[in-house]
């Protein structure tokens, strides 16, 4: 794969076959980070675990304590007094019957979608289209619930949620270049607590194979995981 100047200048910086501890590894992404826009920092871990499995799935969620940096829209399906709810406690938009239609037809104007369990045989319907995109509510995110206010307020705050892709890979972002290596080391440590806190009961041997941090438009960085366990 060939790679632009800057990149290959900052590639230049780290040694490829180095774990480095959290604090230098994320102290190079910032430094790294040389692109005109602020570049979101992401943790990528690829885990022991076979996710063909349903026993071996891993997935949740987490407020990260220094919030991700980026706006989060938040779009509630919900009814009754819980419409006052999400919309006192921040929610961009709130689902009427139109709602529907318009993610069907294309809009897709939000990046969490929270709903009342006794939305979801509405949300269901849009399965197809939502599912795909990491969107769907799920309870183990907490994006299903009657308490809709805090749903709200937590996606406001940071709250991401994790899971494996087909290759036993979780890729998240854990805040921007500019947050520094302080706040970003403080999501870090809360996101990796949570998946080893995830750890599936029929996961067998080393949990944590690899942990790589980068920018968006960075090298990647080994973060040493020793501490977090096997």
């Amino acid at each position: 794969m060939k790679h632009g100047k800057k990149y290959n200048e900052s590639a230049k910086l780290i040694e490829s076959t180095k774990y480095y501890e959290t604090a230098e590894a994320l102290g190079l992404v910032c430094q790294t980070a040389k692109a005109k826009f602020d570049e979101t920092v992401e943790l990528h871990i690829r885990l022991g675990v076979d996710s063909r499995h349903a026993d071996q799935q891993v997935r949740g969620a987490v407020v990260l304590p220094n919030g991700t940096g980026k706006t989060v829209r938040a779009l509630v399906f919900a009814k009754g007094d819980k419409i006052k709810e999400a919309q006192d406690a921040g929610a961009d938009y709130v689902a009427d019957d139109d709602t529907v239609k318009k993610i069907q037809d294309g809009w897709m104007d939000f990046d969490v979608v929270i709903a009342t369990p006794d939305m979801m045989g509405v949300v269901g319907r849009l399965g197809k289209v939502l599912g795909p995109r990491g969107l769907m509510p799920n309870p183990k995110a907490g994006t299903v619930t009657p308490d809709v206010a805090k749903a709200v307020q937590e996606a406001k705050a940071g709250k991401i949620e994790y899971r494996l892709d087909k290759a036993n890979i979780i890729h998240c972002p854990i805040g921007k270049a500019s947050f520094g290596t302080e706040k970003l080391e403080q999501n870090f440590e809360a996101l990796m607590n949570a998946v080893v806190k995830a750890k599936p009961a029929a996961a067998k041997g080393t949990y944590i194979k690899s942990c790589t941090v980068s920018s968006t438009m960075g090298p990647g960085v080994k973060v040493n995981t020793v501490k977090f366990g096997s």
